[in-house]
């Protein structure tokens, strides 16, 4: 295997006998020669990736397609029917709840044996065990059977865990969807720092995370590799997959933007000083891109996307903090009796920071569009403050309710913006700060 790869996975595949009757496995063990009396289920089949060292692998896909298999796998604490891992430094895993606890012992006895199974030693055990329990942040139930915890505990401890016993490579299942926010955000942090010298496979169903934290991306499907390349278009073409597999008379409204969106309440105290400087934050406007990546049933053509002002023109530059509409021009090819359209805005790495669609302004008496008709959506919102960078506008149009519909066309990446100048200094994205002060007490003395 090269060097400079953590993880290879060649050809790999896992079988289990699935017995409909719990009798037929004696029967199996006592004729298996002359009958078979189980169903192959095959969890995976063929899978082949390599992970290169310092990088982040993640893998998605729905429940029973095959990921917590396959990191078991990966781990060693499951063996496959056929093919190969190979594995380069140690391995840390936080797969499902409480796996590798005893639920009859505390916590602090499960952090002492789970650290001599990762390979400490008796002295570095308690010379770490302090931080463990800090890391945790479990309280007095560091004492007590972990039987009692919950499974936001389990993640606390097992978590911490795997954090001090020096891993080259660190696989982490579903778990911390079930953590509190706060420590997920912690776990995070360590997570991002851990990413700088060591390896990280990292499962979640949360596509947002995926792009977010990793660098590459596989997509399992029935136990098969649907995709695999970099995380934000795997991430794209799984999306796409769900809608498709799930999908087998208002007020007439103003073009325009809302005049609440340019009160003075609603104005940054700083604006002035900050437009006059190079911190003003520009944003260029590309043109539309129709012929970008897409997917959808069809049945509506978005023939226009674009950022106008308050009079309707179209911007190719616009300042963050000023009010702007995003107008979605579409052709219908066949009836929409219900319409929607929507959008997201997403980073460089493909994290969505906002979104919006009609569905609920037409809740009551949805707009009725027939074949061969044009229409239009318009949203309005003040530009949000943007970091420096490339951002894009995906843009979709279903036909159906929220919860029940056939997406018809979603474009990804169909309106590129760029950000040149900022005066964000932190986050994702800035907003307008009303009032910044410091106050100090008179002295009294």
């Amino acid at each position: 295997m090269s060097s400079d790869v953590s993880i290879r996975v060649h050809n790999l595949s896992k079988c289990y006998h699935i017995y409909e009757k719990p009798a037929h496995r004696l029967w199996q063990g006592l004729l298996g020669g002359r009958r078979k009396f189980y169903r192959d289920f095959w969890a995976l089949r063929d899978i082949d990736f390599s992970v290169r060292k310092g990088t982040t692998f993640g893998v998605i896909g729905k429940n029973g397609s095959g990921k917590s298999t396959l990191l078991q796998i990966v781990c060693g604490t499951l063996s496959p029917t056929s093919g190969s891992v190979e594995r380069v430094g140690k391995v840390a895993a936080l797969l499902e709840l409480g796996a590798g606890f005893n639920p009859e012992f505390t916590g602090r006895q499960n952090a002492i044996l789970s650290g001599g199974i990762y390979g400490l030693t008796t002295a570095e055990i308690n010379e770490r065990l302090p931080s463990i329990i800090e890391f945790a942040e479990i309280g007095e139930f560091i004492d007590r059977p972990v039987k009692t915890y919950s499974s936001g505990m389990f993640v606390r401890l097992a978590f911490s865990v795997i954090t001090h016993v020096d891993a080259d490579i660190l696989v982490i299942d579903e778990a911390l969807a079930v953590g509190d926010a706060q420590f997920t955000q912690k776990c995070m942090r360590w997570l991002r720092k851990f990413k700088e010298n060591g390896t990280l496979v990292f499962v979640s169903h949360d596509s947002g995370a995926v792009r977010s934290l990793c660098d590459q991306a596989m997509w399992i499907e029935h136990g098969r590799v649907q995709a695999i390349g970099d995380a934000k278009s795997v991430t794209e073409k799984y999306l796409a997959s769900l809608f498709n597999q799930s999908q087998s008379s208002a007020p007439e409204r103003d073009h325009a933007v809302q005049d609440i969106l340019s009160a003075e309440d609603w104005k940054d105290q700083r604006q002035s000083m900050i437009n006059g400087s190079t911190l003003r934050n520009d944003i260029q406007v590309m043109q539309f891109t129709p012929e970008s990546a897409s997917f959808g049933q069809g049945g509506v053509e978005i023939t226009q996307v674009v950022l106008e002002d308050r009079e309707h023109n179209p911007l190719s530059w616009v300042v963050g903090g000023e009010a702007v509409s995003l107008v979605v021009q579409a052709r219908a090819l066949v009836d929409l009796p219900q319409p929607i359209v929507g959008f997201f805005l997403k980073d460089k790495h493909g994290q969505t920071l906002f979104g919006d669609n009609t569905y609920l302004t037409y809740l009551d008496a949805p707009p009725m569009v027939s074949s061969g008709e044009r229409f239009r959506a318009v949203f309005s919102f003040p530009m949000p403050i943007l970091p420096v960078g490339d951002y894009s506008f995906d843009v979709a149009i279903a036909e159906g309710t929220q919860l029940d519909h056939r997406q018809l066309k979603w474009g990804h990446d169909v309106l590129i913006v760029r950000s040149v100048s900022t005066s964000v200094s932190t986050g994702l994205v800035g907003i307008p700060m009303l009032e910044v002060a410091i106050e100090v007490d008179a002295n009294e003395d």
